[in-house]
């Protein structure tokens, strides 16, 4: 089972990269919920529900021509997974390219992500889902 999950993070990163977001929602539960990592996680946005997690979707993608996630790493702490890697960017109109430390700790539940937090570093990620690491 959780090999199975493992792969299913990976579909949406996949699916992400690919900016097929009807794939992706094809392993998101319904009540999907995701707090991003970017400047409204400092107001502790989360997005609830397909119809919210797509238009915030669409909003990243229209800002950055290229928003790609590259994997280091994933792991399996039982009831979760966490995704640990790199995310490349680039704004569209500015052109200003980023490449982050990124880390993404995902929720399962019926084999699909409940709920995926990002974090800009692989502690917080590995701190969020109370690994030691």
């Amino acid at each position: 089972m959780s090999q199975e999950h493992i792969e299913i993070v990976r579909r949406v990163l996949e699916a992400w990269n690919r900016r097929d977001a009807d794939l992706g929602r094809d392993y998101l539960a319904p009540d999907i919920e995701w707090k991003p990592a970017s400047p409204a996680a400092v107001e502790d946005t989360v997005y609830r529900g397909y119809d919210e997690v797509a238009g915030a979707t669409s909003a990243l993608w229209e800002t950055w021509d290229v928003f790609r996630f590259e994997e280091y790493e994933i792991r399996d702490l039982g009831s979760s997974i966490v995704w640990l890697g790199h995310v490349h960017i680039r704004g569209s109109a500015s052109r200003i390219e980023l490449d982050q430390e990124f880390g993404i700790h995902c929720s399962m539940r019926d084999d699909k992500v409940a709920r995926a937090e990002a974090f800009l570093s692989w502690n917080e990620a590995l701190e969020s889902a109370g690994s030691d690491e």
